[in-house]
């Protein structure tokens, strides 16, 4: 019995790699080998240039904490100015709410017999 799709066994056998899948690291020249310097003049290069990513990366990183860091301070300042406003006016309302129940209680007693529809 032929069938188009792949038996069991198939399934689970180790795919072969040809050798032009794999992938080479390049060799060094002649000219490279017997001469270092031009090997060690491009490692440096390339060293430099990471080098110079992560720093130019650090300094956007402390750049933007830095900015961060402004605006902490700035809404901290603002929240303690509308704290402290919130205060003054709290204390305002209970003078107010004071001297309001106080005038309540210094009414004449006629005045609140008076909304009991009782007359002295």
């Amino acid at each position: 019995m032929t069938t188009s799709e792949p038996s069991d066994s198939d399934k689970y056998k180790t795919p072969q790699l040809d050798e032009e899948s794999i992938p080479r690291l390049p060799s060094p020249s002649t000219a490279e080998s017997n001469d270092g310097e031009k090997s060690v003049g491009n490692l440096s290069d390339l060293l430099g240039r990471v080098s110079k990513n992560s720093k130019n990366e650090i300094d956007s990183l402390i750049g933007e904490l830095q900015r961060l860091r402004r605006k902490l301070q700035t809404d901290g300042d603002r929240i303690r100015r509308e704290v402290e406003e919130y205060h003054a006016l709290s204390q305002q309302v209970m003078q107010l709410t004071s001297i309001i129940s106080d005038s309540v209680a210094n009414l004449p007693a006629a005045h609140t017999s008076a909304g009991n529809g009782r007359t002295h």
